[in-house]
């Protein structure tokens, strides 16, 4: 039995341990040169010695149960490739960081959390001596903590919901869960300012000041007022990377791979695990990959795994309730906000594009170029489908942010590494 693992976080980690665990062959492919992704960075993680492991990889396609591998730096002109037979696989590839737009967040000095946490954690580097942070969602917490520890001077941090929506779902909520947030209010409680949220940076050739306004429940601006700082730190949840999930042809729910009890998706032979599947921390994406290994390499799930997963999911879904996207961020935006950096597409362009009745994925890429720069739409995407249905008011006119995502090479590749694969390859 062959399963090869995607992704070298929490849930693929765990994934892994289980599927070797189980007696399978097992291959872990991680982009990063350590283990442990952004959870355990500047602490790397190890794995069973009966796993293969592929650092600085990244799977760039896939055929069936083949999967097509480049090994070495991204930038690195030397990469070497292989394919990877398997009999199962498991997606285990995270999220990235959602941010919503708002004037001069193109500005150097505006970073998303995970950016500046990474930093933080992993080089010992503050974004900023005066900072901000702004977004909504539990995750602002610890990265505040993060900068404080590394001497950056927190000013506020905005959460842009009140964070109640706990209160309809206490049992959701676990134990642990509760004393580390109550550690959090009582570290930085004086800082943080519910229903506020950064909705401009000013600056020329960096950061030097932002508006930070009180907003009412639909996020429209109440006040506003004017910080000086020399960083800005902004998160509004988490984006999962859907790319090989997409190209594999798993159904989707939500806009995360929809799976069952076991972390099987739709396709037989593959199975996601983390936050691909919905966020919910670490320790629901542990438990996740644990039940998905075994079930990959054809073991028994194990019982105290799946209860986590279970608790895990229903804490993952107040979570959600607690700090929804309203769509009063709109009204942040001035006509010259961009909205795809990549491609310098700005809100102006986007109501175009929308005045002309483009439709369709094809059609609204090469009307509006969104979606068409280096990230492929992996930083815009969403706002820009967010944008669209609330100015045309019929979501059905427009694609999904997993739509901008259908593509036959997953991530970036050298012409001169396609041009020398075997031809089978092709």
């Amino acid at each position: 039995m062959r399963v090869v693992v995607i992704g070298g976080g929490p849930a693929g980690l765990a994934a892994a341990r289980a599927a070797a665990g189980a007696g399978a062959y097992t291959v872990l492919v991680d982009s990063e040169p350590t283990l442990g992704g952004q959870f355990h960075r500047g602490d790397p993680q190890r794995v069973d010695p009966k796993v293969r492991h592929l650092a600085n990889s990244t799977v760039w396609a896939i055929e069936g149960m083949r999967l097509h591998v480049r090994t070495g730096p991204a930038d690195s002109p030397s990469r070497t490739g292989e394919t990877l037979n398997a009999d199962a696989v498991v997606l285990a590839t995270g999220a990235h960081d959602r941010v919503v737009p708002f004037p001069g967040w193109d500005l150097p000095g505006v970073y998303t959390a995970g950016a500046a946490q990474a930093l933080a954690k992993g080089q010992k580097i503050a974004i900023g001596q005066r900072v901000v942070v702004s977004g909504t969602g539990p995750f602002l917490l610890p990265v505040a903590e993060s900068l404080k520890a590394v001497g950056a001077d927190v000013l506020r941090i905005c959460d842009a919901n009140t964070g109640l929506g706990w209160l309809g779902r206490p049992r959701a909520a676990s134990p642990a869960k509760l004393v580390e947030l109550l550690g959090y209010a009582l570290r930085l409680g004086a800082v943080w300012r519910p229903r506020t949220a950064v909705v401009a940076a000013q600056g020329e050739d960096r950061v030097n000041a932002v508006t930070v306004a009180k907003l009412n429940p639909d996020w429209t601006i109440r006040s506003q007022e004017r910080v000086a700082v020399d960083a800005v730190c902004v998160g509004h949840g988490f984006t999962p990377r859907l790319e090989l999930a997409v190209a594999a042809g798993c159904a989707l729910a939500d806009g995360f791979v929809q799976v069952d009890h076991t972390g099987a998706t739709s396709v037989p032979g593959w199975y996601a695990a983390g936050e691909v599947t919905g966020i919910g921390g670490a320790d629901l994406a542990a438990a996740e990959g644990e039940v998905a290994g075994a079930a990959a390499a054809r073991g028994s799930c194990p019982a105290k795994a799946l209860a986590k997963v279970r608790s895990g999911r229903r804490f993952a879904a107040a979570l959600a309730d607690a700090h929804p996207i309203r769509s009063g961020w709109h009204t942040w935006l001035t006509d010259d906000t961009l909205v795809c950096r990549c491609e310098e597409v700005t809100y102006k362009d986007l109501r175009a594009a929308v005045d002309l009745d483009a439709s369709g994925t094809r059609t609204f890429k090469l009307t509006s170029r969104i979606g068409l720069g280096l990230c492929q739409g992996r930083t815009c995407a969403r706002a820009a489908v967010d944008i669209a249905t609330a100015l045309s008011g019929d979501r059905r006119t427009f694609f999904t942010p997993a739509d901008l995502q259908r593509r036959p090479i997953a991530t970036p590749l050298r012409l001169a590494e396609l041009a020398s694969l075997p031809e089978e390859d092709l």
